[in-house]
């Protein structure tokens, strides 16, 4: 590894899975770590990049394989010019530090993302998605790549739903994590109070509604500022969750299938907003 590449080491062989700096950053690929120390881990040349570009928090080191730093020189400058601690490590160490099936050998540590509520709903919004108990983190993470593809202005995790610092919704979310404000709270009544709070109104994203979008669109109801709920893959939303909120869409289904998934159905109602808005 260049001299750059090595950051504040220069002469020092890899850290192994035993460094303590490692062990403590192994704590991050647990939940209960992750909210002690207010960090997570973002893994893969992608997520690290978004990383160290984003605006609302801090890169604290980045750990990588010599393999990993001759494949991204240009990722590791920009780390080194920001000042950022760069370690070398073994595969074996980058490996207990990584969730996935074939690590990249590229591992930042980075600051918790969610911001309080009122904060990551301030100003006037117009599209924000809530997920609700949803268990997946691929789905959860895939539900924040679709809100900001489709230029939403937030995303809120409620109730029991997944960390969004899980290492697969990190991985799901394909560094959209960054770029929009994520704010999580176990309080499913706050959420909604404070979406209500912002102007919003709360659309439930439930299959048995008796309306669905392309009715909800020709009356115009798409246009209004909407905070969509979306519950978990398995059991929808609540019935007395869904009672709660303004009203509820389905998406209609023209086929034979039953149902879609979360993150497919998620797509459609965003981007039904989005469109409607937008037009």
């Amino acid at each position: 590894m260049s001299q750059h590449a090595r950051g504040q080491r220069p002469e020092a062989a890899p850290f192994t899975e035993r460094t303590p700096r490692v062990v403590a950053a192994r704590h991050l690929t647990r939940r209960q770590g992750r909210d002690k120390a207010g960090r997570f881990l973002v893994e893969g040349a992608q997520a690290v990049r978004e990383a160290l570009a984003w605006q609302g928090g801090q890169v604290h080191e980045l750990f990588v394989t010599e393999t990993a730093a001759e494949r991204n020189p240009e990722l590791l400058q920009e780390a080194s010019n920001a000042g950022i601690r760069i370690s070398e490590v073994t595969d074996k160490a980058a490996d207990s530090l990584s969730e996935t099936v074939t690590p990249q050998g590229l591992i930042a540590v980075c600051d918790a993302v969610p911001q309080p509520l009122d904060t990551a709903l301030q100003g006037t919004p117009r599209l924000v998605a809530v997920l609700y108990g949803v268990s997946d983190p691929g789905n959860a993470g895939t539900v924040t790549r679709v809100a900001d593809a489709a230029g939403a202005d937030a995303v809120i995790f409620a109730s029991d739903t997944v960390d969004p610092h899980n290492g697969k919704c990190v991985r799901a979310s394909t560094g959209s994590l960054f770029h929009l404000p994520i704010a999580r709270s176990r309080d499913a009544a706050e959420v909604f109070a404070a979406c209500r709070t912002a102007g919003l109104r709360l659309v439930a994203a439930d299959g048995y509604a008796k309306q669905d979008l392309v009715e909800a669109s020709a009356k115009g109801e798409l246009k209004q500022p909407t905070a969509w709920v979306f519950g978990s893959e398995a059991h929808g939303l609540p019935d007395d969750v869904v009672a709660s909120l303004d009203t509820s869409l389905k998406v209609p289904l023209y086929g034979a299938a039953e149902s879609l998934n979360l993150a497919t159905a998620a797509a459609v109602c965003l981007y039904a907003s989005a469109r409607d808005q937008r037009s």
